[in-house]
């Protein structure tokens, strides 16, 4: 194969793919599903705010995507199963998973943090994750990918008590590793990513003087995340250039792990 030739792009490419979405009603969601799409997938968006996620359909087909909205909360294993149902049933199957959903919960002391929220964040970031791959690997081809998201917070602290948030993300980890050691044989690909901080609506509250300070901390680069530079790691994860790539976590962190 010549590296200047169709095939060499043609691997970066997701022409012909039906991609599937959570959490895409906002923030690094939106931008993943318009990355997809710009890359050539058919996209199914999932998300439990309505009116948002009609807004993220708008974007991905201005990104020249074919897209269907379908409500979902992750946390039902019929949502999940609908939602991938929607995939095969209107746009013929389901490729690509981004298990994108979750939230980031209260900071609890751990002395005392009220059940309910504990099982909660456990409930969306983790459980979440598993009900949509349960759906999803029942009907993937071989050649699939999906895509975890843990967080930076699986490996480090942001020094505030979040353990709810932490384990579930250090639990992403352990499940992509054994679904992509249960589905290799399948040719189904499992792989996980830990973003750092990135510049969306969960951190516009932060003034100016925070970003600084966070920054000069906890990242060596220099600056926040730009979304896009998820949605570019999560076409790569997906696309055919990463064929030989399953069962990592790879961090996007700006350098946060290396401190």
């Amino acid at each position: 194969m010549s590296y200047d030739d169709a095939s060499w792009r043609d691997r970066f490419r997701l022409d012909g793919k039906v991609a599937v979405v959570t959490g895409a009603s906002s923030g690094l969601g939106v931008a993943i599903a318009q990355g997809l799409a710009a890359s050539g997938a058919s996209v199914v968006i999932g998300a439990r705010r309505t009116d948002m996620l009609e807004t993220t359909r708008s974007l991905v087909e201005d990104a020249g995507g074919r897209c269907i909205a379908v409500e979902t909360d992750v946390t039902k294993v019929d949502d999940c199963d609908r939602l991938v149902a929607a995939a095969v049933d209107e746009l013929g199957g389901c490729d690509v998973l981004i298990n994108n959903a979750g939230i980031g919960g209260d900071y609890n002391p751990a002395t005392e943090d009220p059940p309910d929220h504990f099982r909660h964040v456990v409930d969306v970031n983790l459980m979440g994750s598993y009900w949509m791959a349960q759906a999803a690997g029942r009907v993937m081809p071989p050649g699939s990918s999906i895509v975890n998201f843990s967080s930076v917070m699986a490996l480090t602290t942001a020094r505030m008590p979040a353990t709810g948030y932490s384990a579930a993300k250090a639990g992403v980890l352990g499940m992509t590793r054994d679904l992509a050691a249960q589905w290799g044989g399948r040719g189904i690909r499992v792989n996980a990513i830990l973003p750092g901080v990135f510049l969306t609506e969960a951190t516009a509250n932060y003034s100016p003087n925070y970003q600084r300070k966070l920054i000069d901390a906890r990242v060596p680069i220099g600056r926040l995340g730009d979304p896009i530079e998820i949605a570019s790691t999560v076409t790569f994860l997906a696309s055919d250039a990463s064929a030989y790539v399953t069962g990592v976590g790879i961090p996007v962190d700006g350098g946060v792990l290396l401190l």
